[in-house]
């Protein structure tokens, strides 16, 4: 069984066990969260498709921690005119474990 649910503004497909980064939220670490816009769950022989979320759904995640992404660089350069900038951004991100899926 795995659902597809949004956090944020970004959509994630999950099951039982998984570990996901998401964008950072405002949670306690070891702390137990529930997220209720699923859009689609799935099990061994039937689908649900929500519009656009499903009423009787949702997935619960345990906070594991807080983390940063991987580093990604802005370089700008327009050539002869002895101009140049580079930029390094590390997006924080919350770690979460997916812990059960309701459908």
């Amino acid at each position: 069984m795995y659902a597809i649910i949004e956090v944020g503004a970004k959509q994630y497909q999950v099951k039982k066990g998984d570990i996901i980064e998401v964008e950072k939220l405002t949670v306690i670490k070891d702390k137990e969260i529930t997220f209720d816009q699923v859009l689609l769950i799935s099990s061994d022989d039937k689908v649900e498709v929500g519009t656009p979320y499903l009423k009787s759904a949702s997935v619960k995640a345990q906070v594991l921690g807080d983390t940063k992404g991987e580093k990604k660089v802005s370089y700008k350069y327009r050539r002869r005119k002895a101009f140049h900038w580079k930029k390094g951004h590390r997006q924080k991100l919350t770690c979460l474990k997916i812990t059960d899926v309701k459908g």
